[in-house]
């Protein structure tokens, strides 16, 4: 992979910790009785495979991480839970070491942070293939089957706000920018940093934040945008917490940020020992749409329900679990 120096410092870095961080992870390991057999048992039977399940440090993630243990309990697989690692560098890295065998992540964070490539990849198929065919033959990667959400980012603005300045598009907000006027822009750490962040945004827009720029918190940038600290704040498309505040999300209209669909990813020999995981997962992919995300988002994110919860409740109403 064509990481930078200082970023395989940091990755090598991070190696070193993983495995104690992960050493501390007893208590993030789900509770509760194990997940019986529904739909998805009919795609295969996995007894006899340790999955490792990971996932990043936040809802969605969370979401994800429960559905998949969930589901590969229900055909039998041996499921040791590690949800809620951390950041990305920490969960691929985890990945990559093998102190957890399969997790969650996107084809734009694959594309842009880990292989680092800046082409622009418009399809959304052809995004994943080139992903996924490199993955596996740099490092031994499966991607199982995509979902069609995109939980890509984005910048809201209170709806009050948009409706009196006529903020429609990111190039509203780079005008509005530009011309001065008065506001905050919003952004959390990791997107401040990465190469498809805002120095991207930046260039492709035409504008400069300057010293109008506060790093938060990803939680707190959604409440500070609805009561007008920040009057541009960066989300992600399938946040549950979009819908509720009265958020307006402006259009990325020079289609700037790359797509970010979800899949899983299995280390290849775990993927070898019964490449029947393929097809449990693949109908859990292919229900997770745009509005489903949103709305399982919305409970954990919103309406403080247990990830957990929600993960099984989802599988259990679709009749992937019993």
């Amino acid at each position: 992979m064509k990481f930078g120096r200082s970023r395989r410092i940091a990755l090598t870095a991070m190696a070193a910790v993983t495995a104690v961080a992960l050493a501390g992870c007893g208590g993030l390991e789900a509770s509760g009785p194990q997940a019986s057999g529904g739909s998805l048992a009919e795609a295969g039977n996995l007894e006899g495979v340790d999955y490792i399940v990971g996932g990043k440090n936040f809802d969605e993630q969370l979401v994800l991480c429960e559905i998949t243990v969930a589901a590969l309990e229900s055909v039998g697989g041996n499921v040791t839970p590690r949800c809620n690692l951390g950041g990305t560098d920490v969960a691929r890295q985890a990945l990559l070491s093998g102190d957890i065998n399969m997790y969650w992540d996107y084809t734009g964070t694959a594309w842009a942070s880990f292989f680092q490539e800046t082409e622009r990849i418009p399809d959304d198929n052809e995004l994943y293939r080139l992903v996924a065919e490199r993955d596996l033959q740099e490092n031994q990667l499966v991607w199982l089957d995509k979902a069609d959400f995109n939980n890509t980012y984005a910048f809201a603005v209170n709806g009050d706000k948009a409706r009196e300045e006529n903020l429609v598009t990111l190039s509203d907000m780079a005008a509005y920018i530009r011309d001065g006027k008065p506001g905050r822009v919003c952004v959390e750490t990791e997107y401040n940093s990465r190469d498809d962040g805002l120095r991207g945004l930046e260039q492709a827009y035409d504008f400069q934040v300057g010293d109008r720029l506060d790093v938060l918190a990803t939680g707190p940038i959604y409440q500070a945008t609805q009561d007008g600290t920040c009057t541009f704040g960066l989300v992600f498309t399938t946040d549950g917490r979009i819908p509720g505040p009265g958020l307006t999300v402006l259009e990325d209209d020079k289609s700037y940020h790359v797509t970010y669909n979800a899949a899983p990813i299995v280390r290849e020999e775990t993927y070898n020992q019964n490449e029947a995981v393929r097809a449990v997962m693949a109908p859990i992919a292919g229900a997770l749409t745009q509005d489903t995300m949103l709305r399982l988002n919305g409970e954990v994110s919103s309406d403080g329900q247990d990830a957990r919860t929600v993960a099984r409740n989802w599988l259990t109403q679709e009749g992937f679990i019993g």
